[in-house]
C-alpha cells in the first residue's frame, strides 16, 4: 500500500510538471468523465505559482526583459527544472545559467549576470546572522597580517561580471531610462552582504573580488593582498579593507 501510494504521488507530480504528460490513470473526473480539463487547470495553477516565485526572486531581470517575456521564459525554466523539494527557498538556483543559454534572451546579454546578482541577494537575505568585526579588532589584525585570517560574514557573496552589472541593477531598481552610453564600459564585480536587516550591494574596487575570494578560501590577510595585487596592480589594500569594514563584511579574525 505504501509503495503504491508513493508511486501514485510520483506519477501525479510528474504529470503536473510535464506539460505533455497524460493524466495519471487512477485520477478520474466527476461522474466518470475525463479529468483532462480539470487537471490542465490545476497544472496551469501550479505553473503560475512557480513563475510567481521566480518573478519575486528576479524582479530586476523581469523588468529588463518585460513581464510577458519573463513569464514565458520562466515557464520554460519550470518545465526544464522543476522543484526538487516542496521547500521553495532554494528554487531558482539554476535560473541564471538557464538565462545565459536561452536564445531569445541573447538580445539582453547581461541578463544572466543580473540574475546571478539577484540570486546572491536572495542567498544573502536568508543567510545566518553574525556580528561584524569592530574597527579596533581589525586594527589589531592588520598588525599581524602574516598570521591573520579574516572570517567573512556568512551572508557574503561575490558576483563577477564582464558587464557593469551593479550599475545596470541600480538603474533598473530606480526604474531609470538612462542611455546605454552613460553606463560604464567595463565590467563590475559586486559585493553582496547582509550585516544587519538589509542586504547591501556594493561595487568592488580594483582587485577587490580577488581579495575577497582569497579571504573566503582561508588565506591570511597578507596572502590575500598579495594575490589581489598580482591580478590587479592598482589594488589598494587600505581602500578594500575600509570597504569591507563599512559594509560589515568581516565577522571575525583568527591566527594561523
Amino acid at each position: 500500500m505504501m509503495g503504491g501510494a508513493l508511486e501514485l504521488e510520483g506519477a501525479f507530480a510528474r504529470a503536473v510538471l510535464e506539460a505533455g504528460a497524460e493524466v495519471p490513470a487512477p485520477v478520474v473526473g466527476r461522474q466518470g468523465k475525463s479529468p483532462s480539463r480539470r487537471f490542465a487547470v490545476y497544472r496551469n495553477n501550479v505553473y503560475a505559482s512557480l513563475i510567481d516565485v521566480l518573478a519575486s526572486r528576479f524582479p530586476v531581470s523581469a523588468r529588463l526583459v518585460g513581464e510577458e517575456f519573463f513569464r514565458a521564459m520562466a515557464r520554460i525554466y519550470v518545465e526544464k527544472t522543476p522543484p526538487a523539494s516542496p521547500v521553495l527557498l532554494h528554487y531558482g538556483a539554476e535560473f541564471a545559467d538557464f538565462a545565459s543559454t536561452f536564445p531569445p534572451a541573447s538580445a539582453v546579454p547581461y541578463l544572466a549576470c543580473v540574475a546571478r546578482l539577484e540570486w546572491a541577494w536572495h542567498r544573502a537575505y536568508h543567510a545566518k546572522d553574525a556580528v561584524p568585526l569592530s574597527l579596533t579588532e581589525l586594527a589589531a589584525a592588520t598588525d599581524t597580517a602574516e598570521q591573520a585570517v579574516l572570517m567573512l560574514h556568512p551572508s557574503l557573496q561575490v558576483v563577477r561580471s564582464e558587464y557593469p552589472v551593479v550599475s545596470i541593477w541600480q538603474l533598473a531598481l530606480r526604474d531609470g531610462k538612462d542611455e546605454p552610453a552613460r553606463l560604464p564600459a567595463a565590467g563590475e564585480d559586486a559585493l553582496v552582504v547582509r550585516p544587519n536587516l538589509d542586504v547591501e550591494v556594493r561595487r568592488l574596487p580594483s582587485g577587490g573580488a580577488y581579495f575577497v575570494m582569497a579571504l573566503a578560501a582561508g588565506t591570511t590577510l597578507l596572502e590575500a593582498a598579495s594575490r589581489a595585487s598580482g591580478e590587479a596592480p592598482d589594488f589598494n589594500l587600505e581602500a578594500n579593507l575600509a570597504g569591507l569594514m563599512s559594509s560589515g563584511a568581516i565577522a571575525g579574525v583568527a591566527a594561523r
